[in-house]
């Protein structure tokens, strides 16, 4: 059993994951901003803990953070501002990293996007710059971090139900590229378990092939 956070509990893609991840005897820590979501966070099996990462400290995040085997970062702004996006998707992130490693918390997984980089293309007037800038660059610290990390870059996120099977890697990543976030969950609870997904970026979409097979071959 292992101790494993994840910050932005209250996420679709985090709700799936708890669940998951308590189902298989881990004790989770679920942090959210907001108290409402205590309920829907417990049901999954997960402790729910109120933390607002926008406004914590690194010191704050690492005492909380304190005592967990791995981090999973599945917050985000969720559009809005480009200031609060860039606040959470990329300082936070940031400072979440910084935190793990204080804490001493060695394995840290985001779940960013497939087309996540530095020349991520989107032109600075579009509402998706602020994301696309501030995810890149929360990737980028991280790669550079001692931390065991693993990016993960699934394509669209959609609602379909879990199939467990994904293509990883796959060509023209901007076509037909949707992943379920139930398929998301199932990949993120997959690499904590798999340590040859360390220090890897993971680009995914759903597929046919057997999560764990896809993720371990050559």
């Amino acid at each position: 059993m292992s101790r494993i956070a994840i910050i932005g509990g209250h996420g679709k893609v985090a709700l799936h994951l708890s669940r998951i991840l308590s189902g298989e005897g881990h004790d989770v820590t679920s942090f959210i901003r907001n108290p409402e979501h205590v309920a829907d966070v417990t049901d999954t099996g997960a402790t729910a803990e109120v933390l607002d990462v926008e406004n914590s400290t690194t010191a704050e995040l690492a005492q909380a953070l304190k005592g967990h085997d791995a981090v999973v970062w599945s917050a985000g702004a969720g559009g809005g501002s480009p200031d609060r996006t860039y606040a959470v998707d990329r300082d936070a992130a940031i400072r979440s990293m910084d935190a793990a490693v204080q804490a001493g918390v060695g394995r840290y997984v985001m779940v960013s996007y497939i087309g996540a980089a530095k020349d991520h293309g989107v032109p600075p007037e579009h509402p998706f710059f602020a994301y696309a800038e501030s995810k890149a660059a929360a990737d980028d610290y991280l790669r550079a971090t001692d931390l065991d990390w693993t990016v993960l870059g699934p394509g669209a996120l959609t609602d379909e139900p879990a199939t467990g099977l994904i293509q990883t890697d796959p060509e023209n990543p901007g076509i037909g590229t949707q992943t379920s976030r139930p398929n998301v969950a199932l990949v993120t609870a997959a690499v904590l378990e798999l340590p040859g997904t360390i220090r890897r970026t993971i680009t995914f979409k759903d597929g046919a092939e057997d999560v764990v097979d896809a993720l371990t071959q050559d």
